[in-house]
């Protein structure tokens, strides 16, 4: 046997949706896109010095930032 109504049917109240600041995507592209581009400049020899790790693993680093902040994008 259904137990007896209370009265009217609420729908549950929906939780807002978060959304990312307008600026975040645009931050994290940029990010990886200079990452990338530091480590080909490394290996075609246009940075300043000669080629180092430094330049690369700088790149590395860049990408992997940008990476990270694109698991937080909502």
């Amino acid at each position: 046997m259904a137990p007896p109504s209370q009265g009217r049917y609420t729908p549950p109240i929906r939780e807002q949706t978060r959304h990312s600041a307008p600026w975040f995507a645009p931050m994290l592209f940029s990010l990886m896109g200079l990452g990338a581009l530091i480590i080909m400049l490394n290996y075609i020899g246009l940075v300043p010095g000669d080629t180092q790790n430094a330049y690369l693993y700088s790149g590395l680093g860049l990408i992997t930032v940008g990476f990270l902040l694109a698991t937080q994008w909502k």
